[in-house]
């Protein structure tokens, strides 16, 4: 349930994010978050769901930290497991 409109949606915040850092993998936390229009920190534990889920790693330069994506592992519902989250992003990369 989407909280601020009491009204359900197509995607969760986890494929929102996983999506603005396939756009933009040098994203700051807090565009990621405005892009989403979730918190900041709501977007640090997703992206830290996300890391340990094997679906991305972090780099640091200095300052900056770089997203990279690994997309060869599956969607974690059973039902769509066998397919691997690159379609996913590949799907919904429209823009």
């Amino acid at each position: 349930m989407d909280q601020q409109t009491g009204e359900w949606t197509f995607l969760t915040n986890h494929a929102r994010v996983l999506m603005a850092i396939a756009r933009e993998p040098s994203a700051r936390i807090r565009d990621l978050a405005a892009i989403c229009r979730i918190t900041e920190r709501t977007a640090q534990k997703i992206i830290s769901d996300l890391e340990e889920a094997g679906c991305l790693s972090r780099t640091r330069d200095g300052r900056r930290t770089t997203y990279i994506l690994h997309l060869e592992g599956g969607l974690r519902h059973p039902a769509e497991a066998h397919v691997p989250v690159r379609r996913l992003v590949e799907l919904l990369k429209l823009s």
